[in-house]
């Protein structure tokens, strides 16, 4: 199913319970197993969802998450109690992936999301005014603009909270009563807002950006978290990329052949090698940059270099493609990451058998 704006045309990234719309009908007809309240699905059919398989229908589910099973299990069955759910780790490990994928699957609606930065307020938080209502009519239900997080409340279903760590921790607590009492008190009418039979939070957050505002201990204990690690295996890493570029192909529509596992495979063992500070047969020590080289930046990396060789190419995905995307993304500090570059071209890539075009490729974007 493709989402239209008012005017009809596609969007660009359409929520995850309308691109999967197909997916989740299908779960929803083959569940037979209890569901929580207001649940769309029963644990074990979310848990297929984000995991993959193949149904008694024969209608077959992509995996949304490729990684620990379990991992998902435990996050389904917290949200199936009065727990929120904290989804931490480093950037890049999926964590807003997964989020949206939860609330799609359980609620059929990923949109109730708080963006954390620096500058969200108790009010993106708790609720605002309709000061045109305010000041004609004073203080009432009808002026009360609902937050996404009262949204979720009234109507029963998962709120999303992005990048929690960036909010300042002031606010942050703002959470403390909605989890704990599940209700969201308005002192201006006396009155305040129940939670519904069904409502929970997904909160994500990481500690290795800049920014980063810790979690009170209060807040801390009414979140059960879920770490999500990168992926362990460099098979499981370009099953990511090759899976995400395909759909950022196809959502973009860019005219160019699927990029080769070859290709793939040089983008992720040179983010790994970088992140880990050793070569992939442990032999060779390499330094480390500045960046966290994630899974979702060489995903970029792949997914620009397809764009460059579909209009700027002959459509087949090149090393001259990849190079400058690679070097952009190890490079972020111009003075030490870009000597940690240079060493790594000479002593790595250079010496790779295979590796030549990548190479010169890259002496000549220098």
């Amino acid at each position: 199913m493709t989402q239209t704006d008012g005017n009809g045309a596609s969007s660009i990234r359409p929520a995850a319970e309308h691109a999967f719309a197909a997916e989740l009908e299908a779960l929803r007809a083959a569940d037979t197993r209890s569901r929580p309240p207001n649940w769309n699905l029963s644990p074990q059919a979310v848990v297929t969802y984000l995991m993959g398989g193949r149904l008694e229908s024969g209608a077959e589910i992509t995996p949304k998450y490729i990684g620990d099973r379990r991992l998902m299990e435990v996050a389904v069955a917290t949200l199936a109690t009065d727990r929120a759910l904290l989804l931490l780790g480093v950037p890049g490990t999926a964590k807003s992936w997964v989020s949206e994928h939860l609330a799609a699957a359980i609620s059929g609606n990923s949109r109730l999301i708080v963006q954390g930065t620096a500058g969200t307020s108790e009010e993106a938080i708790r609720y605002g005014w309709n000061y045109a209502l305010l000041l004609a009519k004073g203080p009432s239900r009808e002026a009360v603009v609902a937050s996404p997080v009262m949204r979720a409340m009234q109507e029963g279903r998962i709120g999303r909270v992005e990048e929690l760590t960036r909010i300042p921790s002031e606010t942050q607590d703002s959470f403390i009563t909605v989890l704990s009492e599940k209700t969201l008190p308005i002192p201006e009418l006396n009155d305040e807002i129940p939670a519904a039979r069904g409502f929970n939070l997904i909160a994500t957050a990481n500690n290795r950006d800049r920014g980063v505002n810790e979690l009170s201990s209060a807040l801390k204990r009414r979140f059960n978290t879920v770490v999500l690690p990168p992926p362990a295996t460099i098979e499981a890493e370009i099953a990511i990329v090759e899976t995400r570029v395909a759909a950022l192909g196809r959502a973009f529509e860019i005219p160019a052949e699927p990029p080769g596992a070859e290709q793939i495979r040089r983008v992720v063992t040179i983010f790994r090698e970088l992140r880990m500070g050793v070569t992939e047969d442990g032999k060779s020590k390499v330094k480390q940059p500045s960046g966290t080289l994630s899974t979702a930046e060489a995903i970029s990396v792949v997914g620009n270099g397809l764009a460059l060789a579909a209009h700027f190419g002959d459509g087949r995905l090149s090393a001259r493609d990849l190079v400058s995307g690679i070097a952009g993304a190890v490079v972020k500090d111009p003075v030490q990451d870009a000597i940690v570059w240079r060493e790594y071209l000479e002593t790595v890539v250079k010496e790779r058998d295979g590796w030549k075009d990548l190479y010169r490729a890259a002496r000549e974007s220098a």
